[in-house]
Parts: C-alpha cells; sequence; structure tokens
C-alpha cells in the first residue's frame, strides 16, 4: 500500500523532495520497486499507471447493504439552457431555473446515484455499492448517454460536471476487484467517447477568449484528465493539465481572477468554483510528478486564500466587484468548500480548517463526492 507523496518532481524530472513510503508492500510480494525518481520516469514514459488521490487510500471490502435505485434510460442528447438572466450571467431567473432542472435534471441524477454509491463504498466498503455504480454505469455507457448533440453551452457544461464526477467514481472504485473486464472495459470506451467531445468543443472556443478560457475550463480539464487517469491515457491527463497551466496564468497578484471577478453579485461564488476544479487537476498532478502548485509564483494558493477570506468577510470582493455578494450565506456547503480537504492537508490552513469543519458535508457531486482523505 503506497501512502501519498506530500512533494513531487519538478517537471524536468529532478528529484526535490520525496516521501514514498512503500509499507514493506514489495518485498512481501517478491516485486521489483522502482525508486521514486525512476517512478516518474518510467510513468513519463508511459509504462506505470496514471495515478489519482483515491490510489493510496485502501478500503476493506464488506457486506454492508445497499440500496441501489432502478437505472433510467437516458438518451444520447441533451437540450437544456442557462437559467440566468443577465448580461453578467450572475441574476438566476426562476422560470428558467425550473426548465433547467426538468431538462438536466435527469442526468445530473445519474451523478448524483454515482456519487451516492460510491461514497457508500469509501465510508462502508459495501461490495453492493460497487455493484450499484457499476450497473449504472454501464447501462448508461450501452444507451450512450451525452455521446449524441449537446444544444447549448450549458449542455456542455452538464455533460462535463456529470462524466467529470462519474469518471472520478470510477477512480475510486477502480481497485475494489469488482468490475468485470467487459463492463469495465465499456465504460471507458464510453468516458472517453464522451470526453472528446468535451475536448473538440473547447478547442473550438478557446480562440473566441469566452466561456473556455474561465472556470468551464478548468471544470472540463478535471473531466478530461480523470478519464484520462481511468483509461490510463497519456493525452487525455496532459490535456488536463494543459486547462491548469491556461488557469493559473490568469491568477492576478491579488489572488483573483478578471474574468470571475466581472461575474457581479456571483463574483465570490465563481471564484471558489474556479479553485475547486483548480486544486484538483493540481493535486492529479501531483500524484503523476507534476509541481502544479508551485506555477505562477505559486499562484493558487493566492486564489485559494484569497477565495476562502471571502467566506469569512466577502468584503474584498464587495467592494472589487462593486455589488453585494450572494455568498457566503450560512455555513459553508460542500460545493464551496469541499475541495479544500485535500488542499489543507498539504498546506495547513486554520481558517480553511475552520471552513472545513463547520461544513454540514464534504460530498459534491460534480468532484465526485467525497474529497481523498
Amino acid at each position: 500500500m503506497y501512502s501519498r507523496p506530500i512533494a513531487r518532481i519538478t517537471r524536468n524530472g529532478e528529484a526535490i523532495v520525496m516521501n514514498w513510503t512503500k509499507n514493506m508492500l514489495c518485498s512481501a510480494l517478491a516485486i521489483t520497486c522502482l525508486s521514486p525518481a525512476a517512478t516518474v520516469a518510467a510513468n513519463t514514459q508511459g509504462d506505470v499507471r496514471l495515478k489519482s488521490p483515491w490510489d493510496f487510500e485502501r478500503v476493506n471490502l464488506t457486506g454492508a447493504p445497499y440500496s441501489c435505485p432502478e437505472p433510467v434510460h437516458l438518451s444520447p442528447d441533451l437540450s437544456t439552457n442557462s437559467f440566468y438572466s443577465d448580461g453578467k450571467h450572475s441574476v438566476i431567473d426562476p422560470e428558467r431555473m425550473k426548465t433547467y432542472n426538468a431538462t438536466a435534471g435527469p442526468y445530473k441524477e445519474l451523478g448524483n446515484v454515482a456519487v451516492a454509491a460510491t461514497d457508500a463504498y469509501l465510508r462502508t466498503g459495501s461490495r453492493g455499492a460497487v455493484q450499484c455504480l457499476v450497473r449504472h454505469l454501464d447501462q448508461a455507457a450501452g444507451d450512450g448517454v451525452f455521446t449524441g448533440k449537446m444544444n447549448s453551452n450549458q449542455a456542455y457544461y452538464v455533460q462535463g460536471w456529470v462524466i467529470g464526477a462519474i469518471a472520478i467514481c470510477y477512480l475510486k472504485a477502480r481497485d475494489s476487484g469488482l468490475i468485470p473486464i467487459e463492463q469495465r472495459d465499456r465504460i471507458l470506451s464510453w468516458i472517453q467517447q464522451v470526453v472528446r467531445q468535451t475536448q473538440d468543443y473547447y478547442d473550438g472556443h478557446r480562440a473566441k477568449q469566452s466561456d473556455a478560457e474561465n472556470n468551464h475550463l478548468y471544470w472540463a480539464g478535471v473531466e478530461v484528465a480523470a478519464a484520462g487517469i481511468a483509461a490510463n491515457n497519456r493525452n487525455l491527463f496532459n490535456w488536463g493539465v494543459d486547462t491548469y497551466h491556461a488557469g493559473v496564468a490568469q491568477i492576478q497578484s491579488d489572488g483573483t481572477l478578471p474574468r470571475e471577478m466581472a461575474r457581479g453579485q456571483r463574483a465570490l461564488h465563481y471564484h471558489l468554483f474556479a479553485a475547486s476544479p483548480l486544486v484538483y487537476l493540481a493535486e492529479f498532478g501531483e500524484d503523476n510528478g507534476l509541481d502544479l502548485y508551485a506555477e505562477n509564483n505559486a499562484a493558487l494558493k493566492r486564489l485559494v486564500e484569497v477565495s476562502t477570506h471571502g467566506l469569512i468577510n466577502n468584503s474584498f470582493f464587495v467592494e472589487r466587484a462593486g455589488v453585494a455578494q450572494d455568498t457566503p450565506n450560512g455555513d459553508p456547503t460542500a460545493e464551496e468548500i469541499g475541495w479544500a480537504k485535500p488542499y489543507v492537508k498539504r498546506f495547513p490552513n486554520p481558517v480553511i480548517s475552520g471552513l472545513l469543519a463547520h461544513a454540514p458535508s464534504l460530498s459534491y457531486m460534480y468532484l465526485g463526492g467525497l474529497p481523498p482523505d
């Protein structure tokens, strides 16, 4: 059982700090284990499986019961639209939101079902929970969900959030020993087919400097990188990492993101919403030999600190955005702070730890449920 490295290797392969404990597994199994530097070198050549944060967590299987809902057939096509009523995409229109929930809701429920099963597996070790996950993903793969026509930008966003969540759920369960090869191959083929649509969408939009350069790009990066790790597809993983480079390059010296600051009353909300996928991408990088947190003079740390402080006192965002913020509103939600659990473990911060302690839940569907320990 490997423990997670707490520091990695620079992108040119030079070892800087390593803590790669193998807990005697190699000698016990009489196998040859690579040194940390050799492991990363082999990883660069594709000889070692791409890793996720959950590869370093051990789950003991149990017979804990799990109630699995019946799978629902969904169309390959998704037709849904934005729920905002203003040019800044900051004011939610109740009628548009009602329509959005009706059209996108069944697809997002697929993500919710996957997350519920995977969270149960992590908490209890339930074999039934993994079998439930596999059952739902296999049917979705068979139905070709999300492989058809997406009618709008919003449809692509929903596609990415749900498939990203599903890819992370798969990563959490992939070493359970409960995913038959035939279903594994069908699920991974489906996930890769969908994320290639994501790549095509963003590659086609990035030249327009629109939605393809703000938080949506980073969320697409999590989706594609997670799929790449799941399928051991380095091209997909690298595409996801590239979105991280694009994101941290935009972080200003004060930790803000210009495109997210332009979101009016939801400026703080969208700073948190942007930090979330960037932290997960940084964690994916760390587990695969890339010191992404150091990039752009540790820009992500600046974004995380200014955003999380806004949940305590949002006056900075009120002043900069020029309008009262709709966040915070009570205890922090999983959407607002769940992503920070791996961050604060790596970079202790009492403010963030306090926010995490006050959150009723840390399980957020868009990030595949519970964060890594």
